[in-house]
């Protein structure tokens, strides 16, 4: 194995036959230094290199994080493809914007509260014990809730991210080939990312899930690329507008429910029953008044003026009709008298 030390600093940069002095300089002016795939497996006293920025230690057997409290200056860490497990000595590194830990045996996202300035955090693809996923510190996602922009958490056996939420600032998220598939966690998320413009979920069993880009294109109005394809503002209009045309004509239909249900229960209470009397004595028995009840229960309507008005006439020629009909019964029943009829005839005769 290789130690990461002054020497292999020296070696690297070609500062092999000169001056203990001039390479001292050398590493005080340094900013960039990329020492991946050497086989390292331990980082050992840099405290010269002051000025280091940007520091490439990926493809090693680094197996853990330390010596490193000299980097106040480091921004950008690349740690990928080692064997660290745990992610600590980074409290030191104020100015850390970048870190860079996929590939390695991380089993909690922790020691992280102290870095304040953090931006972007990658840490796909853990080698975890089977059955189990990544698992995130509280301390540490709230201490990242305003700064981290740039999430990757692919390939962690995650099954939800309601928890990652606090992430206010958050602007791209990359969790592919995870275990998410409850929409209604996603859509928590969604209303807390406000500022989220990209976001890639492709091998998650939610990508199946019916109407899964419109729901998330819909709960998240800044997004413009999700799973790798562009998202377009016409296509956000009409699907928001869907959205409130179907839920319009739920509130219209649930209105309209309501109001039948009320006017059923108002019908049923104002329908006329006819109540049969019940009475204790067996010694005296009365026969109900079924008409008089009927009566009492009744409900009067008024017609309109146009049915009032037809049915005037129609009882006026009602009348009338009746009473020609008794007209003609009392010429039937009751004829003149002999008297009568004679002088009649007698009228008759003298004025043939």
């Amino acid at each position: 194995m290789v130690r990461l030390t002054m020497d292999l600093i020296a070696k690297n940069a070609g500062h092999k036959n000169r001056s203990e002095e001039d390479f001292e300089q050398y590493l005080q002016k340094i900013t960039h230094l990329n020492l991946s795939d050497k086989n390292i497996d331990s980082i050992d006293d840099l405290s010269f290199c002051k000025n280091l920025r940007v520091l490439y230690l990926y493809d090693n057997q680094i197996n853990q994080i330390q010596n490193l409290d000299f980097a106040s200056n480091i921004t950008h860490l690349y740690l990928q493809n080692n064997r660290i497990s745990s992610i600590e000595n980074l409290s030191l590194l104020k100015k850390l914007e970048k870190l860079y830990l996929g590939g390695n045996y991380i089993t909690i996202v922790e020691g992280l509260d102290k870095i304040g300035e953090l931006r972007e955090l990658h840490i796909e693809s853990q080698h975890l014990p089977l059955g189990e996923k990544l698992l995130f510190d509280p301390v540490s996602l709230n201490s990242l809730a305003k700064s981290l922009s740039v999430l990757n958490i692919s390939n962690n056996n995650i099954d939800e991210l309601e928890e990652l939420a606090v992430l206010e600032n958050l602007s791209y998220l990359k969790a592919v080939d995870n275990r998410l598939k409850h929409m209604k966690d996603l859509e928590v998320a969604l209303k807390k990312w406000t500022k989220l413009r990209r976001m890639d979920l492709t091998g998650n069993p939610i990508c199946q899930k019916p109407k899964y880009k419109d729901r998330i294109i819909v709960e998240s109005p800044t997004l413009e690329s999700l799973d790798g394809k562009e998202i377009q503002e016409m296509e956000r209009r009409f699907l928001i507008n869907w959205k409130a045309s179907r839920a319009a004509r739920k509130k219209n239909n649930e209105r309209m429910t309501d109001e039948h249900a009320a006017y059923v229960q108002f019908s049923d209470s104002e329908t006329p029953h006819l109540a049969l009397p019940f009475n204790h004595s067996h010694s005296v028995k009365e026969k109900p008044d079924f008409l008089d009840l009927a009566h009492k229960q009744k409900v009067e309507r008024k017609p309109a003026p146009r049915i009032r008005e037809r049915r005037s006439q129609m009882k006026t020629q009602a009348w009338g009709f009746i009473s020609d009909v008794k007209l003609l019964n009392q010429k039937l029943l009751f004829p003149r008298a002999p008297e009568e009829m004679k002088f009649s005839g007698c009228h008759r005769n003298r004025h043939s």
